[in-house]
């Protein structure tokens, strides 16, 4: 069974090689085990109420609960820039224009900003290439806003997510390349290293505050602005389907683009609703396709669980469980639980059963 938990200490090993199989251009976990510590360990200080829920990182791990591993991870960041200043650039147009000779020129433009400053963020979505499809990457995906909705005092209305941009196999980034390296004698790996290891306002302190005048950057540039990494298109199609869209942001390293949604108008969170567990003794296959499956969370703050269930379990007031599940879940029978379709097609079921 696959079920979503807090990310444990007993994690680091399963993470470490994770991250080292994800290549490179994976910012929020590089492969490095003392940050993947901190990391851990902050997300414990959080999840345990050793700091303000408010600035906390929430770290879900997805769980082969037969394997004993863990094959998935996904984040959110309560707030970004409190400890330190968070950057993106804009993408804009400045217009000159002269009445007198005849001239209206538009240039488009990038702008250094702080925008997201004290927002909250989804990041470090990484799924294990042995459990791609079957609906694995929405679960790890989509149980971040179960949680957002369950505990929202302590995030944002706005969301965003910074998606992966567009790098070769060796690491190269034309926006890097291009503009970045100008002012920092080290290839775009190495800034990016950087970045993963806390130093990324520490390096954008140091970029050209000015405008940047894209017609000035070569072609391959100016072509992955706002472009995402192959690898990443299926992330950003799954957040396009929650109702993210791009805001005009980029990455201030590889040009990968800024999504952003209100909390309250992601599909998962719109389309969620509170059900009684029932544990049933009846035989329950949950072995059926994604679009006939719902989540099903245990709405704890400090041992948030989730896994799915076949969209049939769920009627008016209840959902039944088989035993294992609510197991795995850590609830009893009539607990309240929070269900949310996996993928569109269940939507009406969850709409009609109440």
């Amino acid at each position: 069974m696959l079920v979503i938990r807090p990310l444990q200490e007993t994690d680091l090993e399963d993470l470490y090689c994770m991250a080292q199989k994800a290549g490179k251009g994976l910012t929020t976990l590089p492969a490095d085990r003392d940050l993947l510590q901190r990391k851990i360990s902050s997300a414990r200080e959080t999840f345990n109420q050793r700091c303000a829920p408010e600035a906390g990182l929430y770290l879900f791990a997805l769980e082969d609960t037969e394997a004993g591993k863990i094959v998935g991870i996904s984040g959110i960041q309560a707030r970004v820039g409190l400890d330190e200043v968070f950057y993106n650039y804009r993408l804009s147009v400045t217009v000159n224009a002269s009445k007198e000779l005849g001239v209206h020129v538009r240039t488009p433009t990038l702008h250094l900003t702080n925008d997201m400053t004290d927002t909250s963020e989804i990041c470090s979505l990484l799924l294990s290439d042995d459990y791609q499809g079957g609906g694995n990457g929405l679960l790890l995906s989509r149980c971040r806003f179960m949680y957002m909705d369950e505990f929202r005092k302590y995030f944002s209305e706005k969301v965003f997510a910074e998606m992966r941009g567009v790098s070769d196999e060796q690491g190269l980034s034309p926006l890097w390349d291009a503009l970045g390296r100008k002012f920092f004698d080290m290839k775009f790996t190495e800034a990016d290293m950087l970045s993963g290891l806390g130093n990324k306002a520490f390096i954008a302190e140091l970029m050209p505050k000015f405008p940047i005048y894209l017609p000035m950057l070569p072609d391959s540039a100016r072509e992955v602005i706002g472009q995402v990494h192959g690898n990443t298109a299926p992330a950003l199609k799954m957040l396009q389907a929650e109702g993210f869209n791009f805001n005009g942001l980029v990455d201030i390293f590889d040009g990968g683009p800024v999504v952003e949604a209100f909390v309250r108008t992601i599909r998962t969170v719109r389309d969620s609703r509170n059900r009684y567990a029932m544990i049933t003794s009846k035989a329950v296959d949950l072995d059926v396709p994604a679009a006939e499956r719902v989540m099903v969370s245990n709405r704890s703050f400090r041992n948030f669980r989730v896994t799915t269930v076949p969209a049939s379990c769920v009627r008016t007031d209840t959902v039944s469980l088989p035993p294992a599940v609510a197991e795995a879940l850590q609830i009893e029978s009539g607990d309240l639980v929070r269900l949310a379709p996996l993928k569109d097609r269940v939507k009406t079921s969850a709409r009609a059963a109440g």
